[in-house]
């Protein structure tokens, strides 16, 4: 874990010891109210919200944040700008900041994004789920009918909060198969608000899919999913079906909040439920 964050996690209400009548206050905003919103509006309003992080004073929040939310107060000398500026010039440079080097891993299989793993298990073990009246599966995420996805296949779900770094990177080397992009809502994704199912947003909310096949012949599927405030998702240049990639090339970034969701065929070996993970550890 990076100890440059301030990540014991009593941010995230305890690790979602939350009181039960505030997750539900919490759950019945983001679901009941912002999300019965029609999906245009949403994306009209989080875009206007993000907007605001482009202008030009957003950049005086960056430093104030950095001493908040970071035990390193020199937590930005492993970044720097990003599309080539030579200086941060609005909080939206700031939260899709670059490395300036790649973590180093000798590890084949590694984390793709930082944040908290806030949900995990085996594809089979997950049970259909009620979403706004439709019974939806794990598949749903990612995209593909059921039974696609092995059910011995682990399942893991990051989420990353605004702190966090908000690149995806490739988990291995291999060769994309599929890319898909799936409309939908941008309900919250706050993890504590969902406490006895950190996945439902997961369903709902729209997605770019990216299935990358190993170099043992087994499929690895990622989605990449929104949130409220997301006003694009942006897939790298050349990411595309039959292209291939290298572990730790960058895939996508977000434009403010965001999930992630993995599919392997192996499950995490350090890492469980409610633990933070960071780009090139060991998956």
């Amino acid at each position: 874990m990076d100890s440059s964050i301030n990540y014991s996690y009593d941010a995230y209400f305890h690790i979602f010891k939350v009181p039960h009548w505030r997750a539900y206050f919490y759950k019945f905003l983001s679901v009941n109210l912002w999300g019965s919103i029609p999906s245009t509006i949403q994306k009209r309003l989080s875009a206007f919200y993000a907007n605001m992080y482009n202008k030009p004073f957003s950049k005086f929040i960056i430093r104030p944040y950095v001493q908040v939310n970071y035990r390193n107060k020199n937590y930005l000398e492993k970044f720097k700008p990003p599309f080539g500026k030579p200086d941060f010039d609005s909080f939206q440079d700031f939260f899709v900041r670059e490395f300036k080097t790649l973590p180093i891993t000798k590890n084949t299989e590694v984390w793709p994004c930082e944040g908290l793993l806030c949900d995990m298990g085996n594809v089979g073990e997950f049970k259909d789920v009620c979403v706004k009246s439709d019974r939806r599966n794990i598949h749903t995420i990612f995209g593909v009918s059921q039974g696609t996805i092995p059910p011995g296949y682990s399942f893991s779900n990051v989420f990353l909060h605004n702190k966090n770094y908000h690149r995806i990177h490739a988990p291995i080397s291999g060769k994309i198969t599929r890319v898909q992009h799936v409309p939908g809502d941008l309900i919250v994704l706050r993890p504590w608000i969902y406490k006895q199912n950190p996945s439902l947003p997961a369903f709902r909310n729209e997605r770019y899919n990216i299935d990358i096949l190993d170099t043992d012949n087994k499929t690895w599927y990622l989605s990449i999913i929104g949130g409220p405030a997301v006003g694009t998702i942006a897939l790298q240049d050349g990411i595309a079906v039959g292209a291939s990639v290298k572990k730790l090339q960058q895939l996508a970034m977000f434009y403010l909040g965001s999930t992630c969701c993995i599919a392997g065929p192996r499950s995490p070996r350090y890492h469980t439920k409610n633990t933070f993970v960071e780009v090139g550890m060991c998956y």
